[in-house]
């Protein structure tokens, strides 16, 4: 996953002022527990030489309520007197981080990749759509849940909608085959002119998932009519209705459960990249001093760490990938195991680049002795045969 906007950011000259913190208000204490969660953090970033100015200004806007519901938390990143970054975080951080010196705090940011998933939420029925593009649940786009502005309701125009009445007669008689004619024709014009926007949507936004919800007709028509770059990415999540599906509990589980499947899907196929390539002693790396290597050297493609299992450096090699348009992608516990909980996918391979053997190990420090030829420790037939030489 690509960060251009963060290396922007890097750019400037420090020190950085880094803060992370959970921001969600789901219940009547939410409040003051940030508040608190606030005082905390400024108070250590004040002793690190953290400018008063700047946090009496960053404080306002953590502890304004805002429109986002669900858990969630908030990223801000500022240097002199100037907010370089303030982004809504797809989840809240794993602990509240704050941290003022030379360099940015990065982690607590880039953990948070699994859940970095943009979304175009279509509820269709056969008048139009409703469009809703869930941007908190990506960092890389800032501030609100929705920023469609007037794309967000695509309204067909035609409105012959209903063929038959409640007891399935037709209202028109010996006409009622015309008239059902014009229905159909009136549903496929509206899906027409949903698919239009949805198209130019996609493409200027590029959403990961496009969520497909509502009337089971509309849905089909629309598909018939969205360019294959767009069905590529089509999820249908049943329970949704146009203006109704976020309010309702049992869509909202299943958007969460479809979208808990895309994250381990797109996790499991890095995983499984990184191990082929290893097998094949191949494009990749692992452990912490090797990637730091290859990150000097600009060879890494995708930078991997497994969350919670990170290295001591972790911080140094997330600043090199970033400033050198690396991408970085974090991995729940699981998925892989990696030499010192990081790995690399690399834009090329030579020489010069450690041997991948070792990286494909895990963190099993026996099987990686059993095969790293530059171990201390010497082997049976070694001892054996250096006893022979001395005598």
């Amino acid at each position: 996953m690509k960060f251009p906007w963060l290396k922007t950011a890097l750019e400037q000259e420090g020190p950085f002022l880094s803060l992370y913190i959970d921001t969600t208000r789901t219940d009547e204490n939410a409040a003051t527990e940030i508040t608190n969660r606030w005082q905390h953090l400024r108070e250590k970033v004040t002793q690190e030489g953290a400018p008063k100015s700047l946090l009496d200004s960053i404080e306002d806007s953590i502890l304004r309520p805002s429109s986002i519901g669900g858990d969630h938390g908030r990223a801000i990143i500022a240097a002199g007197d100037e907010i370089l970054i303030d982004r809504v975080l797809p989840a809240p951080p794993r602990e509240d981080a704050g941290a003022y010196g030379d360099t940015p705090l990065l982690l607590p940011l880039l953990q948070l990749t699994p859940h970095a998933i943009r979304q175009l939420l279509i509820e269709v029925d056969r008048a139009g759509a409703d469009l809703h593009l869930r941007a908190a649940t990506d960092p890389s786009i800032d501030n609100t849940t929705e920023a469609l502005g007037e794309d967000a309701t695509v309204e067909g125009g035609h409105d012959e909608l209903h063929k038959t009445t409640k007891s399935g007669a037709s209202r028109h008689g010996w006409r009622g085959d015309n008239f059902e004619a014009r229905v159909e024709d009136s549903w496929e014009r509206n899906a027409e002119a949903v698919a239009e926007q949805v198209n130019k949507l996609v493409l200027k936004h590029d959403p990961h998932m496009v969520i497909l919800t509502g009337d089971v007709r509309a849905q089909s028509l629309l598909k018939d009519n969205l360019r294959q770059e767009v069905t590529s990415r089509i999820f249908e999540v049943p329970g949704g209705t146009r203006g109704q599906s976020m309010q309702r509990d049992s869509f909202l589980e299943a958007l969460a459960e479809t979208t808990q499947k895309f994250s381990d899907d797109r996790q499991n196929d890095l995983a499984e990249q990184y191990r082929e390539s290893q097998a094949r002693d191949g494009a990749s790396v692992g452990g912490a001093s090797e990637i730091s290597a290859s990150l000097d050297r600009g060879q890494v493609e995708e930078l991997l760490f497994v969350i919670g299992h990170e290295p001591d450096n972790i911080e140094e090699l997330l600043l090199k990938a970033i400033t050198t348009d690396a991408g970085v992608s974090a991995l729940d516990d699981g998925h892989v195991d990696l030499l010192d909980g990081v790995g690399a996918l690399l834009r090329w391979r030579d020489d010069a680049t450690p041997s991948n053997a070792l990286g494909s190990m895990g963190n099993d420090r026996r099987r990686i002795d059993a095969v790293d030829p530059t171990r201390d420790d010497v082997s049976p037939r070694e001892a054996e045969e250096a006893a022979i030489r001395s005598n």
